[in-house]
């Protein structure tokens, strides 16, 4: 039967490998893995501390295959690459030895080692993409590669990290979160940004901005979210109304004057994005 845990641990699994999973699994549930990197860092901290203690000049402790800067959140706005398959060393002695092979074989190619648009056309067909979806958000290569290939399995991976990315860190929603907006503003720029990129709004935002928007106080992280509303695809109007429309309606009639002309904007934008999603959606069909 429907047990809480094991939809917690499907949920877990859907993150990495969303094709594995394929029964429906509810978008609320308890979060029972929230706090699963807490001994990793405890103990990378130890560690690093140690080191600084016992060394005249310490090196900073990271993982990856670059420096990453401080950050206090996983999903800061420098995100980094991790390896995806192999380990630093690895990857130096393939630099070194196997540089040209990368574009003539047939094996997957690291998106850590990405650095031009160039190497993005020859081995766009082979990428091996990280396990930390959230560096897609700030790598433009990246995501010209969702623009031009519709690979299912990156869109869910993506998909479900943002979701519950957005679900567990939304500073209105979560207790003991507001020590962390400026760092929660960032990572809804992030967002952003990339749905500026793709012209299109991530389907994950979408059904946040749904779910938290009814406790919205208008002013947490305001512009922001009404980026964001911006890019809402087109969907049914009865549901725009309640989810959408009517929480709005509610501070509208209760805020400020900027707040008014705030949404006005929101809004005008919105419907320019969806004017021009079905300009180039008749232009397509026209062309087929």
């Amino acid at each position: 039967g429907v047990q809480p845990h094991l939809q917690a641990l499907l949920s877990l699994y859907k993150l990495f490998c969303p094709e594995l999973v394929t029964i429906t699994l509810p978008g609320k549930m308890k979060a029972y893995f929230k706090n699963s990197e807490g001994p990793w860092k405890a103990a990378i901290n130890a560690v690093r501390q140690r080191n600084q203690e016992n060394s005249p000049a310490p090196q900073p402790l990271f993982l990856g295959t670059a420096q990453p800067q401080s950050r206090k959140r996983k999903w800061n706005s420098q995100l980094i690459i991790p390896a995806s398959s192999k380990t630093k060393n690895n990857l130096e002695e393939d630099r070194e030895k196997n540089h040209v092979d990368l574009y003539s074989t047939n094996e997957s190619f690291p998106v850590e080692q990405l650095q031009t648009f160039s190497q993005l056309l020859q081995n766009i067909h082979r990428l091996e993409f990280p396990s930390q979806m959230g560096s897609v958000l700030t790598n433009p290569l990246l995501l010209h590669y969702m623009n031009c290939v519709k690979d299912e399995s990156v869109s869910l991976r993506l998909y479900y990290w943002m979701g519950q990315t957005l679900q567990e860190e939304c500073t209105w929603c979560v207790a003991d979160s507001y020590q962390y907006e400026e760092e929660f503003k960032d990572f809804l720029e992030n967002v952003y940004k990339a749905e500026c990129f793709l012209q299109e709004g991530f389907s994950s935002c979408e059904e946040f901005l749904y779910k938290s928007l009814p406790l919205w106080d208008g002013f947490c992280c305001r512009s922001q979210v009404l980026r964001l509303v911006s890019w809402i695809p087109l969907s049914n109007f009865s549901e725009m109304k309640s989810q959408l429309y009517d929480p709005l309606a509610q501070l509208f009639f209760t805020s400020s004057l900027y707040f008014k002309c705030s949404v006005l904007e929101s809004l005008k934008e919105l419907l320019q994005n969806w004017l021009n999603w079905h300009v180039s959606h008749l232009d397509s069909e026209s062309d087929s």
